[in-house]
């Protein structure tokens, strides 16, 4: 199936752009590991930025604070406690400062990074977790549960670990007859997604150990393949064509007979790393040893997989991570960003929606998973499942002062046309010392006494009927945009 292009579909993500950051705000000097290992060789998260590089005598990764850039001194402090190369690298999605890793000596090892990065050499790891007989080279935290760690070996078997007390609660070792390519829980964690050398694709409750659905030869290719469980429940694939074309596929676990939609790429050799938004149901496509991204967003409309763009350089990629959504830059329209790996580089690459509005884009970021877990371990262990507890991301906007300055100046009583949707209390506090001397009767924190109150009342008043007025508007403005778009898309098609 080809790329639909003739069709003009309605989506506010049609636009989304690839940007690379400029280079004084890369990374540089960064000894990368050449492993041959098809994993992603980074993992960030809003504090730090994890890199898996080149070390002698053992296995290391890097992990430096997510504002670094510039030059990496190789007298640089790096985690270097596994005594083989590390083929895996997870950040846990309930500790900003927790990072598992896994090894070819066997082990995974959990560590505990500082705030503020590491100051010298970390070879002590909080936990260890040894079960695997063969190199392990898969990761998967659980998405709700906290220190639920589920590890994959070349031993075939898949185990899952309560890192709080470093007991392997469940084995998994009849499931797969062959190499485990890629594990991927589910949204509420209740059921995983593999694929294997067999050309199976498997989903299993890891509590009962039971192979849930089977698809034999979801590709047909013999190079490895990846899997990714979508929040709806259905599952996106990569893999190989018998004619060696990169293929997707979107498969519905209730009918496996048939993929929902098949999209076939090129004929690179390197294997498709899929990376999922849940939020705004969009997949990025990063191909090792590629020069592009290639981004879809996925719809309940045929042919469900919408091919939207794709992002295209001179360097191709070693590897790349990709940043959770509570460390994008919401005042940017930044929906996504990915850290690109070079052979001595990482290079931050933005994706963004264009938007003119200074207001916080509320359609762009629903609400998204926290760090707080929906469930402690042994919850989980005795059969709960809970779906992600979910975080606004309206507290990271702050909008620009510099455009409405002369507005606070002249009309104190749009102050809160200067913090978008905020609440009116965040509205009210003035910003710095300039604006509480231009805008006095908005500060009244201080003030003491019953005299004070009715002013503070309707004060509030004020603010709260002026954010409705602006909330009006914005939805007016909206609607608008909406109906122009469809106007100019019956044009685009002909029908005017």
């Amino acid at each position: 199936m080809s790329f639909r292009r003739g069709v003009v579909r309605q989506s506010k993500f049609r636009h989304v752009f690839a940007q690379a950051w400029k280079a004084e705000h890369c990374i540089d000097d960064i000894r990368v590991s050449r492993v041959t290992w098809d994993t992603s060789l980074c993992a960030v998260n809003p504090k730090f930025i994890a890199v898996i590089i080149e070390s002698g005598g053992g296995g290391a990764f890097l992990v430096v604070p997510i504002s670094k850039a510039g030059r990496i001194d190789q007298s640089s402090p790096t985690v270097c406690g596994h005594l083989a190369p590390v083929l895996d690298i997870q950040w846990s999605p309930h500790d900003d400062n927790i990072i598992a890793s896994a090894s070819e000596d066997c082990t995974v090892k959990v560590w505990q990074i500082p705030d503020g990065g590491l100051t010298s050499p970390m070879t002590e790891a909080i936990v260890t977790l040894e079960g695997h007989s063969k190199r392990v080279g898969i990761l998967a935290w659980h998405p709700t549960a906290f220190n639920i760690l589920m590890t994959a070996g070349c031993d075939n078997v898949i185990c899952v670990w309560n890192v709080g007390t470093g007991e392997l609660v469940y084995q998994l070792s009849d499931a797969h007859p062959d190499m485990i390519y890629s594990v991927c829980w589910n949204k509420d964690g209740s059921a995983v997604c593999t694929v294997c050398k067999d050309k199976a694709l498997r989903v299993i409750d890891p509590r009962r150990g039971t192979v849930l659905k089977v698809k034999e030869k979801v590709h047909d290719g013999t190079r490895p393949m990846r899997a990714v469980f979508l929040s709806d429940g259905k599952i996106l694939t990569t893999g190989f064509s018998r004619m060696s074309e990169r293929q997707m596929a979107l498969w519905d676990p209730k009918d496996l007979s048939e993929p929902m939609a098949v999209q076939e790429m090129d004929t690179s050799n390197g294997v498709l790393l899929p990376f999922y938004d849940p939020d705004t149901n969009m997949v990025y496509l990063c191909g090792k040893g590629d020069c592009t991204i290639r981004y879809f967003e996925v719809t309940d409309e045929s042919p469900y997989v919408h091919f939207l763009s794709l992002y295209s350089s001179k360097e191709p990629q070693r590897g790349a991570g990709f940043l959770s959504k509570r460390g994008v830059d919401v005042n940017k329209c930044e929906i996504a960003r990915f850290y690109k790996l070079h052979e001595r580089k990482v290079e931050p690459i933005s994706m963004t929606v264009p938007r003119k509005s200074d207001l916080f884009q509320g359609d762009l970021y629903p609400d998204t998973a926290g760090s707080e877990p929906a469930l402690l371990a042994d919850e989980w262990i005795a059969g709960q499942d809970a779906p992600p507890l979910l975080v606004s991301l309206s507290g990271g906007y702050a909008a620009p002062q510099s455009k409405h300055r002369e507005i606070l100046k002249s009309k104190p009583k749009l102050a809160p046309q200067d913090s978008g949707n905020a609440t009116p209390s965040n509205a009210a506090a003035p910003t710095s010392h300039s604006a509480e001397e231009e805008v006095p009767r908005v500060n009244t924190r201080e003030t003491d006494g019953n005299t004070e109150r009715p002013k503070r009342e309707d004060l509030l008043n004020e603010l709260l009927a002026e954010m409705k007025a602006l909330r009006a508007v914005v939805l007016a403005q909206s609607q608008r945009i909406e109906l122009l778009e469809r106007q100019l898309a019956r044009i685009e098609d002909g029908d005017v």
